[in-house]
């Protein structure tokens, strides 16, 4: 038995994928062959679309499939620019922590990877403008209810420099310091607050 597949069939199967992705809110890894295997389709069906002279139902058809195939394609990558959007900001626009996490990495796509680098450098660009009187990497869906908090380190990250002088956050201790000064630090999983 031969296996038979109907034009479109797979990039019927990366919006599934997308889809996938977000019913269990998980980014997967990028499915470069897949990927690739329909830019073939799609320059197959338009060299069949190129060598006929009058307009046939069957071109027709590869055209609509050509349109079909470019509209999904742009779905997945448009989804998976919103995922990696998200993960920044969730990351209070800390790049380095979601590039050196290996369970992301592994699932990005080189080009993604430079997106989420020039996109980093667009925000702080824009954020140099007006840094002194707003921090727009900061969390507006829960607004602090207290100037101070208090923290449980959980993974050793150094001496930090605040306002009021240098603290050297080591596993296991606690501290009341000024939310602003340690917000990055408690988005990035180094403290937590008690």
């Amino acid at each position: 038995m031969t296996d038979t597949r109907q034009f479109g069939d797979l990039a019927t199967q990366l919006i599934m994928e997308s889809r996938r992705s977000t019913l269990t809110d998980t980014l997967l890894k990028y499915n470069d062959n897949l990927v690739r295997s329909i830019i073939r389709e799609q320059r197959d069906l338009e060299k069949m679309t190129e060598t006929g002279q009058n307009v046939t139902p069957a071109m027709l058809i590869y055209q609509t499939t050509i349109v079909r195939n470019k509209r999904c394609l742009l779905a997945y990558h448009k989804h998976r620019m919103d995922r990696l959007r998200d993960m920044y900001w969730a990351a209070g626009g800390a790049l380095p922590h979601i590039l050196s996490n290996q369970d992301i990495r592994s699932k990005l796509s080189p080009h993604e990877v430079d997106f989420l680098r020039q996109y980093s450098t667009s925000v702080m660009d824009y954020r140099a403008g007006f840094s002194n009187e707003l921090d727009i990497t900061a969390s507006i869906t829960h607004p602090p209810k207290d100037l101070h908090v208090l923290v449980r380190v959980i993974r050793d990250c150094g001496v930090i420099q605040t306002e009021l002088g240098t603290i050297d956050f080591q596993k296991g201790q606690r501290f009341m310091v000024r939310r602003a000064d340690i917000e990055h630090l408690i988005i990035q999983g180094y403290l937590e607050e008690v």
